[in-house]
């Protein structure tokens, strides 16, 4: 089981890092070149997928020292979407999903993979998977629209199939690009982010978290944006109103990536079920925006807040991380990767909790 390293390995770019009161921040590991999205595996094994680098690592707890990275997979296309079950590491390029049956016994052997699926759409404009498998035991994955903005029929959905990629189906329309979702720990809900469009100026369209309440809602791409922008080339004889608004707006061109509902017991009760979601950061902006973990804040499902939990990757200007994906260790921590620095960071909350007072 993991119970954490013993020791921080310390980095001077995290002296910027701002965090609520209480919380700290180190290097988990230095050694993952395009770090994206995270899988939690067995005995604390964390797998890190990448965009660029065509590469599959197995970051391996072995106690007290520095984790070992292992390539598990090398000479992938675009390897982004990845994601752990009952042994099997699932891997999702732009037109296959791959699986790696008993990854804990091979992860230093040679990782062989079988092809489960081998025809989602090879356009790259979008064409970075990601995938996890919901509660009801089927792998989601989200097919981007290959554009900045175009209406094109089999793109800009969330579909779910079997775990050996059988019986695809939609779930979700009119999404533009998701790079994360997570399922709500007490309604089974998905929850999802969104990029909005480009080219509509530095503040529009906002970026989005979603909730998906039905299956087969519209979100509105490429129609509205933002639950109320009509879109300037597809929005005539549209009206907002038929699609489903964002259960929160975020910042314009924050790219919204990884999310994590939060429920471990390492943080203070207050954070219990929230949502943190890694922000990449804007790239056509005129003044950089993102480059950050924001909090949303939600009651009975809705939001009633959205805030940043912890920044300082971006300081007048200058960009020294991009954060991607957030993962829960068994401890409570929250991973962090960082495709930009090739690392993952590891938050803590370091204060004693306060016991609530009892009512007797």
């Amino acid at each position: 089981m993991f119970t954490g390293l013993a020791n921080a390995q310390p980095d001077s770019a995290l002296a910027d890092i701002r965090l609520p009161a209480g919380f700290t921040i180190d290097v988990y590991t230095d050694q993952v070149p395009d770090a994206r999205s995270l899988a939690l595996g067995a005995n604390g094994t964390v797998f890190v997928a990448t965009r660029r680098e065509g590469r599959v690592y197995a970051v391996v707890n072995e106690g007290s020292t520095w984790p070992t990275v292992v390539t598990i997979a090398d000479g992938l296309k675009t390897p982004n979407g990845i994601a752990y079950r009952d042994g099997a590491l699932y891997v999702a390029e732009t037109t296959r999903l791959l699986r790696f049956p008993a990854i804990d016994k091979n992860l230093r052997e040679d990782a062989r993979f079988e092809m489960l699926y081998d025809s989602f759409p090879s356009e790259r404009h979008h064409g970075w998977r990601y995938i996890d498998f919901g509660p009801d035991g089927k792998l989601y994955m989200s097919i981007g629209a290959p554009c900045n903005v175009c209406d094109r029929d089999g793109f800009g959905t969330i579909v779910r199939m079997q775990a050996d990629g059988s019986g695809p189906e939609v779930v979700a329309y009119g999404v533009r690009n998701s790079v994360g979702f997570a399922w709500h720990p007490e309604t089974g809900e998905l929850w999802f982010t969104d990029n909005g469009r480009d080219m509509l100026g530095d503040d529009l369209p906002p970026g989005e978290l979603n909730r998906l309440r039905v299956v087969g809602q519209h979100f509105g791409f490429p129609y509205c944006h933002g639950g109320e922008i009509p879109d300037p080339e597809f929005g005539s004889g549209r009206d907002c109103s038929e699609f489903e608004p964002p259960a929160q707006k975020l910042g314009p061109h924050v790219a919204p990536l990884g999310i994590l509902f939060y429920q471990g017991e390492m943080f203070p009760e207050q954070y219990r079920h929230q949502v943190l979601i890694a922000e990449h950061g804007s790239w056509n902006r005129s003044e950089k925006i993102g480059y950050r973990i924001s909090l949303v804040r939600l009651a009975d499902s809705r939001s009633t807040g959205y805030e940043v939990f912890a920044d300082g990757w971006l300081n007048n200007g200058a960009v020294s991380g991009r954060p991607v994906d957030l993962l829960e260790m068994p401890d409570g921590s929250v991973l962090v990767s960082d495709d930009q620095a090739g690392k993952l960071y590891r938050i803590r909350y370091t204060l004693p909790l306060v016991e609530p007072l009892s009512a007797e």
